[in-house]
């Protein structure tokens, strides 16, 4: 068995007042860390599934993914969403993780759809979660739209963010302002956004 169902619970749409059940599931990661997932379903027959990126450092739950999927819900699509290894309540250490390990995840995270329910004709990402689709869908034949939400458009627009960023640091720390980031720290906050 690929996966594990942890049972129902009910969700409430964020707009309309109204629940939409919601199935935790459990599913191994390309390192072969266990990952916890949620499914949010319709309250009919799905009319197709969807795969949910969540931005870089975010859990499952973060906010942005809860409405965006429980709209998809709503209009009939069924959502997987799920906490990359080291966040959430996914196994395995963050610090070990990187953008091609985050991509080949998603793709696990297809072939359990593909496997016990129906492979993801759409794909969503939030932030750097929408350049993790755009990487995974052509390695996911049956995708038919991606949608990327506040993404970088490309690799060198990242290295400049993430470059900006370690510049500013070491101009902080030189400054005696902030000290430099640890980089032992196996996990990372849950709230934090990149």
């Amino acid at each position: 068995m690929q996966h594990a169902e942890s049972g129902y619970a009910r969700r409430k749409h964020p707009e309309e007042g109204r629940h939409t059940p919601t199935r935790k599931l459990e599913f191994i990661g390309h390192d072969g860390n266990r990952l916890a997932g949620q499914l949010d379903v319709p309250m009919g027959p799905p009319r197709a599934y969807a795969l949910f990126a969540n931005c870089f450092t975010c859990s499952k739950d973060v906010l942005a993914s809860v409405h965006i999927s429980a709209v998809l819900a709503r209009a009939g699509i069924a959502v997987l969403r799920f906490d990359f290894t080291g966040l959430g309540m996914s196994e395995g250490e963050f610090a070990n993780t990187n953008f091609s390990t985050n991509v080949a995840d998603r793709v696990c995270a297809a072939d359990l759809l593909r496997s016990e329910y129906q492979a993801p004709a759409l794909l969503v990402g939030h932030s750097l979660g929408g350049a993790a689709v755009l990487a995974a869908a052509g390695r996911i034949p049956e995708v038919k739209t991606v949608a990327a939400l506040a993404a970088p458009s490309e690799p060198a627009q990242i290295e400049q963010l993430l470059g900006a960023t370690a510049t500013r640091r070491r101009k902080l720390s030189c400054s005696g302002a902030v000290s430099p980031p640890s980089v032992s720290s196996s996990k990372t906050s849950k709230n934090q956004t990149v």
